[in-house]
């Protein structure tokens, strides 16, 4: 048994590094380009214009002090919820370093967005994942409930849409 034990924290304007290691980690895991300006962008994000908050896990020891640097991460941002009338949070990214997995990060992530839930009065927290992404679904299933609702992409188009009839 893994006996590890983490803090959660917002990163430091300081992490951009560690920061950067765990996200383009994500990116690689979802398969998804990135690069330096990207990066430098949700930076900006997280730091200037406080859009994003992005939390971190870092072990400690049993004194409570940090062993090392961030080692999972977790972005979340308000969502308006108009139709029913109350501000909840989204999940958009959650990652731990692979090669600490099964040692308590995620958990530890997952106990603080609860608390900052709890704290800000958020009905729910929600995110999307991928169907086959089954480890992390394994997990998400101890700590949330599936949805029915299937999400949608519409990449906007400067000629304006085009509407395919449907039988």
């Amino acid at each position: 048994m893994d006996t590890r034990q983490w803090t959660v924290r917002h990163v430091r304007d300081t992490e951009f590094d560690a920061w950067t290691a765990l996200f383009r980690g994500y990116a690689d895991f979802y398969e998804w380009p990135t690069s330096d300006e990207h990066q430098r962008q949700i930076w900006r994000w997280i730091h200037e214009d406080r859009s994003v908050e992005a939390l971190v896990a870092v072990e400690i020891d049993d004194t409570g002090l940090e062993i090392g640097g961030p080692r999972g991460l977790a972005h979340l941002r308000v969502w308006v919820r108009p139709l029913r009338g109350v501000i909840s949070g989204y999940l958009d990214d959650l990652y731990v370093d692979p090669d600490i997995r099964g040692g308590g990060a995620v958990e530890a992530l997952f106990d603080a967005m609860n608390r900052i839930a709890i704290e800000r009065d958020w009905a729910i927290i929600r995110w999307t994942t991928a169907d086959d992404n089954y480890r992390a679904r394994r997990v998400y299933d101890q700590v949330a409930a599936r949805t029915t609702w299937i999400t949608c992409d519409m990449t906007p188009v400067a000629d304006g849409l085009a509407w395919v009839p449907r039988d």
